[in-house]
């Protein structure tokens, strides 16, 4: 198959995921390339339930392999508990199969920290309506060059 990628052209909930589901059956490499933990992916197969909102779900694809690149600004505890949720669904997750690029930022406790206070701090009418995950701090630091990421935590 040759190099297919799905951009949304909104702001939300718009169907990528189906799209991608639908053509990650004639993929090689299924790559979640940018955005956090904010928006998920629900699957149901073979009467299981999954929702993703970090890695991706050509996971479900036993042949299939899957990675987070650089433009993903990944919460470890959301990673862990998809992994976590994937595992007790009897399917365990190899690193042979799932990659995490190095330049991969990480959101920390402090970019939520800060998501929430930012909001609290604004007037009605003003309020962006943030989740609170970090993700807009997260890409603050991504983009001034001053975030942890993943490679910094595996090689210092």
């Amino acid at each position: 198959m040759a190099t297919v990628v799905v951009v949304g052209t909104q702001w939300g909930d718009e169907g990528k995921g189906k799209i991608v589901d639908l053509l990650t059956g004639h993929a090689d490499l299924i790559v979640r390339f940018q955005g956090g933990n904010n928006a998920g992916h629900t699957l149901v197969v073979d009467g299981q339930k999954y929702i993703f909102h970090l890695i991706p779900s050509g996971i479900l694809y036993e042949n299939k392999k899957c990675a987070i690149g650089n433009g993903v600004v990944l919460d470890p505890s959301v990673l862990i508990e998809e992994l976590d949720e994937l595992a007790s669904k009897g399917m365990a997750v190899s690193p042979d199969r799932f990659k995490i690029s190095f330049n991969t930022h990480l959101i920390m406790p402090y970019h939520k920290a800060l998501d929430h206070a930012r909001e609290a701090a604004k007037s009605e009418g003003k309020k962006i309506g943030t989740t609170g995950r970090g993700i807009g701090p997260c890409y603050e630091d991504k983009i001034v060059r001053n975030g942890i990421k993943v490679g910094d935590l595996l090689d210092p």
